[in-house]
Protein backbone atom coordinates (compact mmCIF):
# COMPACT_ATOMS: atom_id res chain seq x y z
CA UNK A 1 0.00 0.00 0.00
CA UNK A 2 1.34 3.42 -0.98
CA UNK A 3 1.89 5.75 1.96
CA UNK A 4 -0.30 8.82 2.01
CA UNK A 5 1.25 12.25 1.51
CA UNK A 6 0.95 13.95 4.88
CA UNK A 7 -0.12 17.62 4.77
CA UNK A 8 -0.21 20.47 7.29
CA UNK A 9 -2.54 23.41 6.60
CA UNK A 10 -1.82 26.82 8.17
CA UNK A 11 -4.45 29.53 7.75
CA UNK A 12 -6.16 31.82 10.26
CA UNK A 13 -9.69 31.45 8.85
CA UNK A 14 -11.53 28.27 9.98
CA UNK A 15 -13.77 28.20 6.91
CA UNK A 16 -10.79 28.52 4.59
CA UNK A 17 -8.93 25.74 6.39
CA UNK A 18 -12.00 23.53 6.12
CA UNK A 19 -12.30 24.22 2.38
CA UNK A 20 -8.62 23.49 1.81
CA UNK A 21 -8.80 20.32 3.85
CA UNK A 22 -11.78 19.11 1.85
CA UNK A 23 -10.03 19.94 -1.43
CA UNK A 24 -6.83 18.15 -0.41
CA UNK A 25 -8.48 15.06 1.04
CA UNK A 26 -10.73 14.59 -1.97
CA UNK A 27 -7.62 13.05 -3.47
CA UNK A 28 -6.86 9.63 -1.99
CA UNK A 29 -3.12 10.32 -2.17
CA UNK A 30 -3.31 12.88 0.65
CA UNK A 31 -4.18 13.11 4.31
CA UNK A 32 -4.21 16.27 6.44
CA UNK A 33 -2.36 15.54 9.69
CA UNK A 34 -2.51 18.98 11.32
CA UNK A 35 -3.97 22.48 11.09
CA UNK A 36 -2.54 25.72 12.48
CA UNK A 37 -3.91 29.24 12.88
CA UNK A 38 -0.67 31.23 13.12
CA UNK A 39 3.02 31.07 12.31
CA UNK A 40 4.22 29.81 15.69
CA UNK A 41 1.59 27.06 15.77
CA UNK A 42 2.51 26.06 12.22
CA UNK A 43 6.17 25.62 13.19
CA UNK A 44 5.26 23.64 16.30
CA UNK A 45 2.86 21.39 14.39
CA UNK A 46 5.41 20.81 11.65
CA UNK A 47 8.09 19.82 14.14
CA UNK A 48 5.63 17.50 15.88
CA UNK A 49 4.09 15.85 12.81
CA UNK A 50 6.97 16.14 10.31
CA UNK A 51 4.59 16.33 7.34
CA UNK A 52 5.65 15.79 3.77
CA UNK A 53 4.17 19.13 2.76
CA UNK A 54 2.91 22.32 4.42
CA UNK A 55 0.29 24.54 2.83
CA UNK A 56 0.82 27.97 4.41
CA UNK A 57 -0.97 31.31 4.06
CA UNK A 58 1.59 34.12 3.67
CA UNK A 59 -0.20 36.54 5.99
CA UNK A 60 -1.15 34.50 9.03
CA UNK A 61 -0.36 36.02 12.42
CA UNK A 62 3.37 35.83 13.07
CA UNK A 63 4.06 35.73 9.31
CA UNK A 64 3.64 32.67 7.14
CA UNK A 65 6.89 33.59 5.43
CA UNK A 66 8.83 33.58 8.70
CA UNK A 67 7.21 30.26 9.61
CA UNK A 68 8.20 28.88 6.22
CA UNK A 69 11.83 29.85 6.77
CA UNK A 70 11.81 28.13 10.16
CA UNK A 71 10.15 24.98 8.85
CA UNK A 72 12.38 24.58 5.81
CA UNK A 73 15.48 25.24 7.90
CA UNK A 74 14.62 22.75 10.62
CA UNK A 75 12.86 20.20 8.42
CA UNK A 76 14.71 20.22 5.08
CA UNK A 77 12.74 17.22 3.80
CA UNK A 78 9.40 19.00 4.32
CA UNK A 79 8.20 20.98 1.34
CA UNK A 80 6.25 24.22 1.75
CA UNK A 81 3.75 25.68 -0.69
CA UNK A 82 2.29 29.12 0.04
CA UNK A 83 -1.41 29.71 -0.59
CA UNK A 84 -2.60 33.29 -0.52
CA UNK A 85 -4.73 36.05 -1.97
CA UNK A 86 -1.64 38.24 -2.31
CA UNK A 87 -0.36 39.20 -5.74
CA UNK A 88 2.31 41.38 -4.12
CA UNK A 89 5.78 40.85 -5.60
CA UNK A 90 7.43 41.10 -2.19
CA UNK A 91 5.25 38.30 -0.80
CA UNK A 92 6.05 36.12 -3.80
CA UNK A 93 9.82 36.65 -3.78
CA UNK A 94 10.18 36.60 0.00
CA UNK A 95 8.25 33.33 0.13
CA UNK A 96 10.61 31.73 -2.35
CA UNK A 97 13.65 33.12 -0.55
CA UNK A 98 12.29 31.64 2.67
CA UNK A 99 12.32 28.19 1.11
CA UNK A 100 8.83 27.75 -0.35
CA UNK A 101 8.79 25.70 -3.55
CA UNK A 102 5.39 26.88 -4.71
CA UNK A 103 3.06 29.87 -4.52
CA UNK A 104 -0.63 29.28 -5.16
CA UNK A 105 -3.52 31.72 -5.15
CA UNK A 106 -6.67 30.99 -3.17
CA UNK A 107 -8.82 31.34 -6.25
CA UNK A 108 -7.34 28.07 -7.57
CA UNK A 109 -9.96 25.54 -8.65
CA UNK A 110 -10.32 23.17 -5.64
CA UNK A 111 -10.15 20.23 -8.02
CA UNK A 112 -6.72 21.45 -9.18
CA UNK A 113 -5.22 21.88 -5.71
CA UNK A 114 -4.25 18.22 -5.10
CA UNK A 115 -2.55 18.06 -8.51
CA UNK A 116 -0.55 21.20 -7.75
CA UNK A 117 0.52 19.78 -4.39
CA UNK A 118 1.48 16.46 -5.93
CA UNK A 119 3.58 18.37 -8.45
CA UNK A 120 5.40 19.99 -5.52
CA UNK A 121 6.00 16.65 -3.83
CA UNK A 122 7.44 15.25 -7.05
CA UNK A 123 9.91 18.09 -7.39
CA UNK A 124 7.93 20.65 -9.35
CA UNK A 125 7.27 24.29 -8.51
CA UNK A 126 3.54 25.04 -8.68
CA UNK A 127 3.25 28.75 -9.47
CA UNK A 128 0.48 30.37 -11.58
CA UNK A 129 1.56 31.48 -15.05
CA UNK A 130 0.68 35.11 -14.35
CA UNK A 131 3.23 35.11 -11.51
CA UNK A 132 5.93 33.27 -13.44
CA UNK A 133 6.16 36.28 -15.75
CA UNK A 134 6.93 38.46 -12.74
CA UNK A 135 9.68 36.09 -11.66
CA UNK A 136 11.27 36.30 -15.09
CA UNK A 137 11.06 40.08 -14.98
CA UNK A 138 12.69 40.11 -11.53
CA UNK A 139 15.73 38.24 -12.80
CA UNK A 140 15.98 40.35 -15.94
CA UNK A 141 15.57 43.67 -14.18
CA UNK A 142 18.98 45.16 -13.38
CA UNK A 143 17.67 48.49 -12.14
CA UNK A 144 19.28 49.65 -8.85
CA UNK A 145 16.02 49.21 -6.93
CA UNK A 146 16.15 45.49 -7.66
CA UNK A 147 19.70 45.00 -6.45
CA UNK A 148 20.63 44.07 -2.90
CA UNK A 149 20.95 47.05 -0.57
CA UNK A 150 24.71 46.51 -0.51
CA UNK A 151 26.46 44.49 -3.19
CA UNK A 152 30.12 45.36 -2.65
CA UNK A 153 32.39 42.51 -1.50
CA UNK A 154 33.12 42.39 2.20
CA UNK A 155 29.53 42.61 3.44
CA UNK A 156 28.95 38.99 4.34
CA UNK A 157 25.46 39.11 5.82
CA UNK A 158 23.66 35.91 6.72
CA UNK A 159 20.17 35.24 5.36
CA UNK A 160 18.64 36.20 8.71
CA UNK A 161 20.71 39.42 8.83
CA UNK A 162 19.44 40.35 5.35
CA UNK A 163 15.90 39.77 6.62
CA UNK A 164 16.48 41.94 9.69
CA UNK A 165 18.02 44.62 7.49
CA UNK A 166 14.92 44.66 5.30
CA UNK A 167 12.64 45.04 8.29
CA UNK A 168 14.79 47.83 9.70
CA UNK A 169 14.47 49.68 6.41
CA UNK A 170 10.69 49.31 6.69
CA UNK A 171 10.93 51.21 9.96
CA UNK A 172 10.05 48.33 12.29
CA UNK A 173 11.11 48.51 15.93
CA UNK A 174 13.05 45.82 17.78
CA UNK A 175 9.81 44.52 19.33
CA UNK A 176 8.03 44.46 15.97
CA UNK A 177 10.90 42.61 14.30
CA UNK A 178 10.98 40.08 17.14
CA UNK A 179 7.25 39.45 16.71
CA UNK A 180 7.53 39.18 12.93
CA UNK A 181 10.40 36.69 13.07
CA UNK A 182 9.18 34.88 16.19
CA UNK A 183 12.47 35.39 18.05
CA UNK A 184 13.46 37.23 21.22
CA UNK A 185 14.29 40.94 21.34
CA UNK A 186 17.79 40.03 22.50
CA UNK A 187 18.27 37.98 19.33
CA UNK A 188 17.04 40.88 17.20
CA UNK A 189 19.43 43.31 18.89
CA UNK A 190 22.29 40.89 18.22
CA UNK A 191 21.38 40.71 14.52
CA UNK A 192 21.02 44.49 14.31
CA UNK A 193 24.44 44.99 15.85
CA UNK A 194 25.97 42.52 13.38
CA UNK A 195 24.30 44.24 10.42
CA UNK A 196 25.51 47.70 11.45
CA UNK A 197 29.02 46.40 12.08
CA UNK A 198 29.26 44.64 8.73
CA UNK A 199 27.88 47.64 6.85
CA UNK A 200 30.15 50.01 8.74
CA UNK A 201 27.24 52.15 9.95
CA UNK A 202 27.02 53.94 13.30
CA UNK A 203 23.29 53.43 13.96
CA UNK A 204 19.93 52.46 12.46
CA UNK A 205 19.24 55.94 11.11
CA UNK A 206 22.27 55.62 8.83
CA UNK A 207 20.48 52.82 6.93
CA UNK A 208 18.32 55.45 5.29
CA UNK A 209 21.33 56.85 3.49
CA UNK A 210 21.87 53.58 1.59
CA UNK A 211 20.31 53.48 -1.88
CA UNK A 212 17.93 50.68 -2.54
Amino acid sequence: MTELIRVLIADDHPATRADMREAVEQDERFTVVAEATDGAAAVQAALRERPDLCLVDTRILGSGIAATREITTRLPDTKVVMITVSLDDDDLFNSLRAGAIGYLLKDIDPARLPHALNDAVEGGAPIPRRLVARMVAEFRDHAPRRRPVVSEPGYDLTSREWEVLGLLREGLSTAQIAARLMVSRVTVRSHVAAVLRKLGLPNRDALRTIDR
